[in-house]
């Protein structure tokens, strides 16, 4: 968290330095906003070798290779969003924003140990800056707006990468991306300075990747990728 810091703090003065401009200006709104995000994770299914700490594999009583089967849960999980936002223009604007936000999601392991399978679920959180830079059109107080993202990991539980450990021989060090790239769109209401939006976000870049021996249900890549998916839902204040 504390190599983001300047980073963080640099987007702000940025854009405080960039309303203190407009802050005359016709057209022009800042403000602060806060809500809830309810986001997935995608990854598909697998099946693959569990390794022990010594990078061997783990073998059944007969001899043969322990193999898990991981799979991508429709369980999502709830975090929040809150920052702040600037929108230059009346009916076609620009809005960007920096937003500290909390996401994640669910996958399950299914544990083929001897002739009994056991259910494991994974509840991954993770926390980042999001910096989403929408274009839109308003009318009346209703507007619609979408636009690219890039959202920057400051932290997370640890759950993903203690998750794949025993399932990939090399290193987890690099698994979880820092810098992700996405994009927001949705629709919005406004009314005596209030701000109500409603969005739906989605990554073009993975979250996770993970080099597994065993190959991917369906298909003949050996490498698990990890995207996200998430519904916003965001209240917020005009200050200006």
């Amino acid at each position: 968290m504390k190599n983001k810091r300047p980073f963080v703090a640099l987007l702000l003065c940025c854009l405080f330095s960039v309303t203190s401009s407009f802050a005359q200006t016709k057209g022009f709104a800042f403000g602060v906003k806060g809500g809830v995000n309810l986001s997935k994770l995608s990854m598909g299914n697998l099946l693959t070798t569990r390794y022990d700490n010594n990078g061997n594999p783990y073998l059944n009583y007969n001899g043969q290779e322990v193999r898990d089967n991981i799979q991508e849960s429709i369980d999502s999980r709830t975090g929040f969003a809150g920052g702040v936002y600037a929108r230059f223009g009346k009916h076609f604007f620009v809005q960007p924003e920096v937003l500290l936000s909390t996401k994640g999601g669910t996958f399950d392991i299914i544990r083929n140990d001897g002739d009994l399978s056991t259910r494991q679920q994974v509840n991954v959180k993770f926390s980042s800056i999001d910096v989403p830079l929408l274009f839109g059109l308003k009318g009346g107080p209703f507007r619609i707006n979408a636009g690219p993202m890039a959202s920057f990991r400051v932290g997370d539980n640890q759950k993903l990468k203690d998750a794949f450990h025993q399932y990939t021989s090399g290193s987890l060090n690099d698994a979880l991306s820092e810098a992700v790239y996405g994009y927001q769109l949705g629709a919005g209401l406004d009314i005596f300075g209030i701000s109500l939006d409603v969005r739906r976000e989605g990554t073009f870049t993975d979250l996770a990747t993970f080099k597994v021996n065993n190959q991917v249900i369906g298909s003949n890549s050996s490498t698990v990728r990890q995207k996200l998916t998430s519904w916003q839902v965001t209240l917020g204040i005009k200050l200006i």
